[in-house]
């Protein structure tokens, strides 16, 4: 059956090819009409309308779309076809009576008034008349196209509008339109089907924003560069499904109703160039999660009151701005600044001002490199510094020592370096000054060398510590039996020598623990939380046993030990102690072999006299 009805499409395909091969498909009328419509225009040589030609199928000609059936034009597109003089009403372009869309921006039509007869296109769907020299009313005849779904009349300077439009509409632009008066609810906004709403460059527009009163379902609105005045209404924010708002370049004052914790999808948020400021509340902006893109919006600029601030999880990228000096003001409310997760780079700004009051800094997950600003101690109140997934290249910041609020430092998976041996004693004092109330401290993929400090034990409030996929060696600190409120530890892919400090079963809240890829030897501790760990946290040391791996300890167990610092540093040299044995003592056998022979020939004589002399 399928078959058949593929057999009959294919047969329906070829009649069409046969029939269009050898008779014209356009019909008659609409030929007719729109060789007239040519004719009355002055068209350049490059136009689309010079390839109309009479005794030529109007199908194949350059913009005109026809209906495969009746043959009836369906699509005119003379977008820039260099159309120039009026379209009176008496044009037969009002015959193509089957339009269902019609674009005839970007041509002169020498100020002609806009026809009702525009109205009488009872199929049409999409209008562009933009950008084409009408002026005069919009006539009301519009508002009868019930299909109609966009409606373009921007950039055409002298138009009026009752602004009495189809409710069909989605998507309508009167950008630079001079459009005049009062913006109400009843003009346009509530139009019920209506998505999108570009009304920028409109100078006359003026008095206050209106206020929803209905439901709609916009998802653009720009209403920038036009002179609106007053607060934003609160129900501006109830649009729910709005992506974009552009309200830039007004004369808008006040506060921004406190109603970012809603559920919008914001791409882009314009409110820059206005008068919006000395907000009664601080308020919090909240955009994480969205698809916002570019660079940081410069909206941010004039919002100097905000106290929390998360763009995080977006397509941001470029540098970030150097609001941290150039605006003072800004960081005097802001307490949470959240960039992580975008596509930022460059270094971190290095102007953080002593006025500054964040207490959260967040921009984990960029592509930020060079070393670390000096002026992040200026942030006293700091306590979350989270700088992890970049690419910034510095030796360990001492200098966080001043920050006594810091509670929790992430510098995972950057460039960091530092000869721990070396600097064992800065960094004990380092973690000495650091506030014992640290909370979480992951340095984890980075290039840290030498010892773990002894002092580490000191911060009892640690909850999280991660020092992984470094370059430690030496012991793993008894002190760390005394961070009895820890829950995470990862000290994996180190150099870490010796047996696993029996003190780290006093860690009763541990629930996570990695110590594998080391070159640790020894029992595993028993009981307690070290009893709920599995073998991935002890792969990769050969010199382990006892539970949970299946290696059991004995006496057999030295022969499988991994290298002691002894043979580690043998190796470094490329031979152990077997092949100096080996060849001490062929040396020495070979030595009095070589001896008897000297003594027995008697050469060289001065060899035997001397031995001679010492044997008398």
């Amino acid at each position: 059956m399928e078959s058949w009805k593929a057999w009959l499409l294919v047969c329906w395909q070829f009649l069409l090819f046969q029939f269009s091969s050898s008779h014209s498909l356009c019909h008659p009328h609409d030929n007719f009409a729109l060789l007239q419509f040519k004719a009355s225009f002055t068209v350049d040589i490059d136009s689309k309308i010079t390839t109309w030609e009479n005794g030529t199928d109007c199908c194949s000609w350059q913009g005109v779309t026809c209906d495969l059936i009746s043959g009836h034009v369906t699509g005119l597109n003379l977008m820039q076809s260099g159309l120039e003089n009026q379209i009176h009403p008496n044009s037969t372009l009002f015959q193509l009576s089957h339009l269902q869309s019609l674009n005839l921006a970007l041509n002169d039509f020498s100020d002609s008034p806009m026809s009702p007869l525009f109205g009488g296109f009872e199929n049409l769907a999409h209008l562009n008349l933009s950008d084409s020299s009408f002026i005069g009313e919009i006539p009301s005849q519009i508002s009868h196209l019930s299909k109609l779904e966009s409606l373009d009349l921007s950039y055409n300077g002298r138009l009026k509008s009752s602004l009495n439009l189809s409710s069909s509409l989605v998507t309508l632009s009167l950008v630079e339109s001079e459009l005049k008066g009062i913006l109400t609810n009843d003009d346009i906004i509530c139009l019920p089907n209506l998505q999108h709403l570009y009304m920028s460059y409109n100078y006359n527009l003026l008095g206050q924003l209106p206020s929803f009163g209905c439901s709609t379902s916009l998802t653009i609105l720009d209403l920038s560069e036009n002179n609106f005045n007053g607060s934003i209404p609160p129900s501006f924010f109830n649009l729910t499904n709005l992506t974009f708002l552009d309200l830039s370049s007004n004369y808008l004052k006040g506060s921004i109703p406190n109603v970012f914790h809603q559920s919008n999808r914001f791409e882009e948020l314009d409110l820059s160039d206005n008068h919006i400021g000395g907000f009664s509340n601080m308020i919090d902006l909240r955009f994480d999660h969205n698809l916002l893109n570019g660079t940081i919006p410069s909206w941010c600029l004039s919002l100097r009151d905000v106290s929390f601030m998360d763009l995080s999880n977006n397509k941001l990228n470029g540098r970030i701005p150097n609001w941290l000096h150039e605006m003072g003001s800004f960081l005097s409310f802001l307490r949470v600044l959240d960039l992580q997760m975008n596509k930022l780079f460059g270094s971190v700004p290095s102007n953080f001002s002593r006025s500054n009051q964040l207490r959260t800094l967040s921009l984990n997950g960029n592509q930020l490199e060079g070393p670390l600003p000096k002026s992040l101690s200026n942030c006293n109140s700091l306590v979350i510094l989270n700088l992890g997934n970049n690419q910034i290249e510095d030796t360990f910041p001492h200098w966080l020592q001043t920050l006594l609020n810091l509670r929790a430092l992430v510098l995972r998976a950057n460039k960091f370096h530092d000869y721990m041996t070396i600097t064992t004693k800065s960094m004990s004092l380092t973690f000495r000054k650091i506030p014992t109330e640290f909370v979480n401290i992951d340095l984890s993929q980075n290039k840290f060398e030498g010892e773990i400090p002894k002092v580490i034990g000191e911060l009892d409030a640690l909850i999280g510590l991660n020092f992984s996929h470094n370059r430690l060696n030496g012991l793993i600190p008894q002190s760390m039996g005394n961070l009895t409120k820890l829950e995470s530890l990862d000290l994996s892919s180190n150099l870490l020598t010796g047996t696993i400090p029996i003190e780290l079963t006093n860690l009763n809240f541990l629930e996570l623990l990695n110590l594998s890829h080391n070159h640790l030897v020894g029992e595993i501790p028993q009981g307690k939380q070290f009893n709920t760990f599995m073998n991935d946290s002890y792969e990769g040391n050969l010199g382990l046993c006892g539970l949970p791996l299946s290696k059991k300890c004995g006496m057999d167990n030295e022969q499988h030990s991994p290298p002691s610092l002894t043979v580690l540093r043998e190796h470094k040299f490329g031979f152990g102690w077997k092949p100096v044995a080996i060849g001490y003592g062929c040396g020495m056998v070979f030595g009095v072999v070589m001896g008897c022979c000297v003594l027995l020939l008697g050469k060289p004589r001065w060899l035997v006299r001397m031995i001679g002399s010492l044997l008398n």
